[in-house]
């Protein structure tokens, strides 16, 4: 009897995949990965294009210098000229312009928008405006460029040149929250429906008889654990492949990483919560009472979700190691480059052994609850059942 949990975990993965439900899920978290990651891309290729109102021809030669430095970056500056500053004021307060620019006594420049600073216009038509009275200073000056600007190099030193990129690391933290909250209600809620299901039809007292109930346990707790394991690998290739085609494939390999550990730390976290979502189920005897047996469970969920997104700092380091948040903040703290490679496997630790103790107590409640259907059981009533 000791390898029937086997015929249990396959009988479960079975169903799994054939439920249309489950399957057409999967398929579209995939495609909304891929679709979000093709937009993604399309909007950072877009060239940003910024139409100005302008006077007089010395600001289309600062137009003509910002498109030359902005052209890296795609970004344009497209000049419309009108007649005086009046004009071009009455434009940007029409819309009809994103920014103005007119000439400010004695010798400078003036960008004039409607609500907020155009951040592009400040970077480069000001570097552009400064530029051209450098050369014209110099050339008054009797001097070159490079003559001018001697001393005035700045070079920028990389003390962590394969660190990951600060924006980049926060989206992968949000996304291995997101993953995390997905699969364990997912996974949970299908868990301990099943197991209401067969105390409402009463086909657990055949299995009770049939097989002992800490195999059905194991069974249903490992076949769920592959399918999410198998799940998150193919939301985490489909997340990394976006990565190479948004031409990030530099990051790729810490990410890769991160994310190596996100699944081998959700996969044992998960057999913890598995068997919680098991023991909701057994203290239920319909499906009505789910809510009430799952809401520590649900909040418990909520509480690492929200812990992995917001924490930094201190806090973010202790959440690391503790287990269940250990499941996004260690990972998103490799991401981010701010763990030892030792900080994983003490976290693992720790996380297997919460783990450990979870299981054990969750089957003792498991079975004690399971075959009770006079009504809905708290945990002080299940644990005081006996064997």
């Amino acid at each position: 009897m000791t390898g029937v949990w086997r015929i249990v975990a396959a009988r479960e993965i079975v169903v799994k995949l054939r439920d249309r439900n489950f399957v057409i899920s999967t398929v579209v978290t995939i495609v909304a990965i891929i679709a979000s990651v093709a937009v993604s891309g399309f909007l950072n290729s877009r060239p940003d294009k910024v139409d100005v109102a302008i006077t007089g021809t010395a600001a289309v030669v600062v137009l003509d210098r910002a498109n030359e430095l902005g052209a890296e970056k795609d970004v344009s500056f497209t000049g419309q000229a009108v007649a005086d500053r009046a004009a071009v004021e009455q434009q940007v307060r029409d819309g009809a312009v994103d920014v103005g620019l007119v000439a400010a006594e004695p010798d400078g420049w003036q960008l004039i928008g409607k609500t907020a600073e155009n951040d592009d216009a400040t970077t480069y038509i000001t570097a552009a405006a400064q530029q051209l009275a450098l050369q014209r200073n110099a050339a008054a000056a009797g001097v070159t460029m490079d003559e001018l600007a001697q001393g005035a190099g700045v070079d920028y030193t990389l003390l962590e040149k394969n660190a990951i990129d600060p924006g980049l690391a926060k989206i992968v933290a949000f996304v291995f929250a997101f993953l995390f909250y997905l699969a364990s209600l997912l996974f949970g809620m299908s868990i301990a429906q099943s197991v209401i299901e067969e105390k409402q039809n009463r086909i657990v007292e055949i299995l009770a008889s049939a097989i002992p109930l800490r195999q059905l346990l194991i069974g249903k707790v490992v076949g769920n654990a592959v399918l999410a394991f198998g799940q998150l690998v193919l939301f985490v290739v489909a997340g990394l492949g976006g990565l190479v085609f948004l031409g990030k494939a530099d990051q790729l390999g810490r990410i890769a990483g991160a994310a190596g550990w996100f699944i081998v730390f959700f996969v044992v976290g998960f057999l913890a919560l598995a068997s919680l979502w098991a023991v909701a189920g057994s203290l239920s005897t319909r499906s009505e009472d789910l809510q009430s047996t799952s809401t520590p469970l649900s909040m418990l969920i909520m509480i690492v979700l929200f812990a992995g997104i917001f924490l930094s700092g201190t806090a973010r380091v202790i959440a690391s190691y503790v287990p269940i948040t250990s499941i996004i903040a260690m990972p998103s703290r490799l991401a981010e480059g701010t763990a030892a490679w030792w900080e994983p496997l003490i976290a693992l630790t720790l996380m297997a052994a919460a783990t450990y103790a979870i299981v054990i107590v969750a089957e003792k409640i498991y079975r004690r609850s399971l075959m009770q259907t006079q009504g809905r059981l708290t945990l002080r009533q299940a644990l005081a059942l006996e064997d």
